[in-house]
Protein backbone atom coordinates (compact mmCIF):
# COMPACT_ATOMS: atom_id res chain seq x y z
CA UNK A 1 0.00 0.00 0.00
CA UNK A 2 1.44 3.51 -0.76
CA UNK A 3 -1.44 5.35 -0.01
CA UNK A 4 -0.28 8.42 2.51
CA UNK A 5 -0.73 11.29 4.56
CA UNK A 6 0.91 14.14 4.78
CA UNK A 7 0.97 18.28 6.13
CA UNK A 8 3.04 19.70 3.58
CA UNK A 9 4.01 23.27 2.76
CA UNK A 10 3.38 24.68 -0.84
CA UNK A 11 6.47 26.44 -2.01
CA UNK A 12 6.12 26.70 -5.59
CA UNK A 13 2.90 28.27 -7.34
CA UNK A 14 0.48 25.90 -8.40
CA UNK A 15 0.94 25.37 -12.39
CA UNK A 16 -2.25 24.22 -13.98
CA UNK A 17 -2.30 22.73 -17.55
CA UNK A 18 -4.77 21.03 -19.82
CA UNK A 19 -5.37 17.74 -22.08
CA UNK A 20 -7.40 17.88 -25.76
CA UNK A 21 -10.17 16.52 -24.00
CA UNK A 22 -10.17 19.50 -21.39
CA UNK A 23 -9.12 17.57 -18.34
CA UNK A 24 -6.78 19.39 -16.41
CA UNK A 25 -3.98 19.03 -14.13
CA UNK A 26 -1.75 21.06 -11.55
CA UNK A 27 1.23 20.32 -10.16
CA UNK A 28 3.08 22.19 -7.54
CA UNK A 29 6.20 21.77 -5.45
CA UNK A 30 5.89 21.14 -1.71
CA UNK A 31 7.48 20.18 1.37
CA UNK A 32 7.33 18.56 4.39
CA UNK A 33 9.80 17.97 7.28
CA UNK A 34 10.73 15.41 9.06
CA UNK A 35 10.87 15.17 12.67
CA UNK A 36 15.01 14.15 13.33
CA UNK A 37 17.08 16.08 13.87
CA UNK A 38 19.34 16.99 11.52
CA UNK A 39 17.59 15.80 8.44
CA UNK A 40 16.91 18.01 5.22
CA UNK A 41 13.42 18.49 4.48
CA UNK A 42 12.20 16.70 1.53
CA UNK A 43 10.63 18.31 -1.39
CA UNK A 44 8.05 16.80 -3.42
CA UNK A 45 5.70 17.22 -6.25
CA UNK A 46 2.16 17.38 -6.05
CA UNK A 47 -0.53 16.20 -9.12
CA UNK A 48 -3.88 17.15 -9.19
CA UNK A 49 -6.33 16.34 -11.64
CA UNK A 50 -9.56 17.21 -12.41
CA UNK A 51 -12.03 19.35 -10.41
CA UNK A 52 -9.76 19.50 -7.42
CA UNK A 53 -6.70 20.98 -9.74
CA UNK A 54 -9.15 24.18 -10.20
CA UNK A 55 -9.56 24.38 -6.46
CA UNK A 56 -5.64 23.99 -5.90
CA UNK A 57 -5.28 27.20 -8.37
CA UNK A 58 -8.22 29.33 -7.21
CA UNK A 59 -8.04 29.07 -3.36
CA UNK A 60 -4.09 27.68 -2.48
CA UNK A 61 -0.88 29.77 -2.76
CA UNK A 62 3.16 29.82 -1.89
CA UNK A 63 3.39 29.29 2.07
CA UNK A 64 0.24 27.65 2.49
CA UNK A 65 0.20 24.83 4.67
CA UNK A 66 -1.89 21.98 3.36
CA UNK A 67 -3.06 18.55 4.66
CA UNK A 68 -3.17 16.09 1.32
CA UNK A 69 -4.30 12.14 0.87
CA UNK A 70 -2.97 10.20 -1.65
CA UNK A 71 -0.94 7.68 -4.01
CA UNK A 72 3.09 8.06 -3.52
CA UNK A 73 5.30 7.16 -6.59
CA UNK A 74 9.17 7.67 -7.24
CA UNK A 75 9.57 8.77 -10.54
CA UNK A 76 12.66 9.69 -12.18
CA UNK A 77 13.95 13.61 -12.16
CA UNK A 78 12.97 15.87 -14.93
CA UNK A 79 16.29 17.54 -14.68
CA UNK A 80 18.38 17.68 -18.31
CA UNK A 81 21.78 18.37 -16.71
CA UNK A 82 21.10 15.23 -13.81
CA UNK A 83 24.73 14.29 -12.75
CA UNK A 84 23.23 11.12 -10.91
CA UNK A 85 21.04 8.86 -12.94
CA UNK A 86 20.03 7.12 -10.53
CA UNK A 87 17.96 10.35 -8.72
CA UNK A 88 14.64 9.86 -8.40
CA UNK A 89 11.86 12.10 -7.65
CA UNK A 90 9.29 11.68 -4.96
CA UNK A 91 5.50 12.90 -6.26
CA UNK A 92 2.55 12.39 -4.85
CA UNK A 93 -1.21 12.21 -7.15
CA UNK A 94 -3.05 14.25 -4.59
CA UNK A 95 -7.20 12.97 -4.06
CA UNK A 96 -8.13 15.06 -1.36
CA UNK A 97 -6.80 18.17 0.26
CA UNK A 98 -7.78 20.12 3.28
CA UNK A 99 -6.67 23.28 4.45
CA UNK A 100 -4.47 23.31 7.16
CA UNK A 101 -3.02 26.76 7.72
CA UNK A 102 -3.11 29.35 4.67
CA UNK A 103 -1.07 32.70 4.92
CA UNK A 104 -1.83 35.88 6.16
CA UNK A 105 -1.34 37.89 3.24
CA UNK A 106 -4.64 36.47 1.41
CA UNK A 107 -6.37 37.99 4.53
CA UNK A 108 -5.31 41.17 4.06
CA UNK A 109 -6.38 41.53 0.33
CA UNK A 110 -9.27 40.40 1.61
CA UNK A 111 -9.72 42.90 4.39
CA UNK A 112 -9.08 46.11 1.55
Amino acid sequence: MNYISLIVKLIGKPEQSFFDDNISVTEVMAKFSQVQKNRNDIVIKLCIWGNLAYDMVQYYQINDYILVEGYIALNPTDLENNKLLNEKQLELSVFKIYPFLLSNTRLAKEDK
